[in-house]
């Protein structure tokens, strides 16, 4: 959920999407929202049955069905399927946010649908890898550090401070890298047999997040000593 607008990350959660909230949710700036594509999709979507919240998790459907396929032994064809999963959960993150905002299905318990199922899919598609490239170890200190960014979010919105969205590893940057780790990994597999590149993207992802989480908490220490 940073302040860029990347092509790879098609995503665009709010701070409450689909629940209570000011009457201006702190949201993303992503140019994908105002795709006239996404628009017209979120907008057959609102007029149906289908809620927000089912499609929050729905993108837990999506990156269960990723991790799955980064695990699974035999052809590197299975990474190329794990990397569109990636990209279908960050479509769900897009669309979950548009249809409750933008199509007025707003519900009660709309904040957790909007955190808790994110929190799911990142780990599913984080934790996966590692055990992919053999380092078990790497994909939980991952999966942890990025669930570590949005609690330092969430935590900057508790206080009464904007939402800080910023980072060099922000969850649209994290599923960017792994989705060009993935495809990258599958090209090499077939290549030459290793799978380096799988292992150079999850130990950036890491690495970034960690600086994610710090100058994040930098910047809510900064705010709130000059509110004080």
């Amino acid at each position: 959920m940073p302040h860029e607008n990347t092509a790879a990350g098609m995503t665009g959660d709010v701070s409450h999407p689909h629940g209570p909230g000011t009457t201006e949710p702190a949201r993303r700036p992503l140019a994908s929202r105002s795709s006239p594509l996404m628009i017209r999709l979120a907008a057959t979507l609102a007029r149906g049955a289908v809620t927000p919240n089912q499609i929050s998790v729905l993108s837990v459907v999506f990156a269960a069905l990723g991790a799955a396929a980064t695990i699974l032994p035999g052809t590197p064809l299975w990474w190329l399927a794990a990397a569109l999963c990636v990209q279908l959960r960050l479509l769900c993150n897009l669309l979950d946010g548009m249809v409750a905002i933008e199509g007025g299905k707003k519900s009660a318990v709309g904040a957790i649908y909007n955190e808790f199922p994110d929190r799911v899919a990142d780990s599913l598609l984080l934790v996966a890898p590692g055990y992919a490239v053999g380092l078990p170890w790497l994909g939980w200190a991952a999966a942890l550090l990025a669930a570590l960014t949005a609690y330092v979010r969430v935590l900057g919105g508790s206080l009464g401070l904007l939402q800080d969205f910023s980072g060099i590893m922000a969850k649209q940057r994290r599923m960017a890298l792994l989705t060009l780790g993935l495809v990258a990994a599958a090209i090499e597999a077939w290549t030459l047999g290793s799978r380096y590149a799988l292992t150079a993207a999850l130990a950036i992802i890491t690495a970034g997040s960690l600086v994610t989480c710090i100058t994040r908490t930098v910047t809510i220490a900064r705010q709130l000593e000059r509110a004080a």
